[in-house]
């Protein structure tokens, strides 16, 4: 008897099996395709919000932003939609969420600082795509500013990921903000040197250089009676994207000019004298 009834049972799966199929199955395949869907058109939106904001000549720090937000967006609502189709209530679903923003916001802290940092970058600010900046303790090129994070590229070509909560909440050096730049060097000569004849050469190699600009003028003064020289500064306003190229210019051209001038240019030194000691 218990061998038939278990047949029974058997066959009464193996009826329903095809209606438990076309029921859930369905609805399974239904939430496949809408998540594909969803996740394709997440990747649309975000292409269309960059042509649409590059074409209107946005700034590339707010693209990139709102580029990355409108992703986000896109795939939370293809996450509801797709749970949703498998039968789970998203009503119920948004409530459970609104119950527990508090603990979610207490344990992701510091996610939703870097959001809002983010934000906050974008309204402000500090610094573009393309600057190059020294903030969170390290220096490199804004490549991008996503949601959570910017991106920054090193001067040796190095990746570094700082969350955008460390950057808003510290000092931000924008070295490319401004479109000049001032050069301060320290030139030091043999206090046997003519001092108007020094800051003559110097001021020559100024004037021949073509990417020093002559508004603002170059400063050249004595600043220091140092312990083996006399130090002279030397400070020239040039583009800012010419400062690093013009300043190893001028080092060497200055150099070469204070040689052909005979102008020592001397190295630390000590004068040691040795006192007799009288023999006991």
């Amino acid at each position: 008897m218990e061998n038939l009834e278990g047949l029974e049972g058997l066959d009464g799966l193996i009826e329903q099996a095809p209606e438990f199929f076309m029921t859930y199955g369905l609805k399974a395949l239904a939430a496949i395709v809408i998540f594909i869907i969803g996740k394709y058109f997440a990747g649309v939106a975000k292409r269309l919000t960059i042509k649409v904001l590059n074409s209107r000549k946005v700034d590339a720090t707010v693209v990139s932003f709102v580029a990355n937000l409108a992703w986000a967006l896109v795939f939370v609502f293809t996450i509801i939609a797709t749970l949703g189709q498998v039968g789970v209530q998203t009503a119920s679903l948004v409530a459970v969420i609104g119950a527990a923003g508090l603990a979610v916001g207490l344990a992701l802290q510091g996610s939703l600082s870097n959001f809002a940092s983010g934000v906050l970058m974008v309204l402000f600010r500090p610094c573009r795509v393309g600057d190059f900046i020294e903030a969170a303790g390290v220096a490199g090129v804004v490549d991008e500013i996503t949601i959570f994070s910017t991106r920054l590229r090193t001067g040796d070509n190095k990746v570094i990921i700082a969350p955008n909560s460390a950057i808003m909440n510290g000092t931000i050096t924008n070295y490319s903000a401004l479109e000049k730049r001032r050069i301060d060097l320290t030139i030091g000569v043999s206090y046997t040197a003519d001092i108007a004849v020094t800051k003559k050469v110097i001021a020559d190699v100024l004037d021949s250089n073509q990417s020093v600009l002559k508004d603002p003028g170059y400063t050249i003064g004595l600043a220091e009676l140092a312990d083996s020289s006399i130090n002279f500064v030397v400070r020239p306003w040039v583009s800012t994207g010419d400062y690093w190229p013009t300043r190893f210019e001028l080092l060497e051209q200055i150099k070469n000019a204070l040689d052909a001038a005979e102008i020592e240019i001397p190295f630390p030194q000590m004068d040691l004298h040795v006192k007799e000691v009288p023999a006991k």
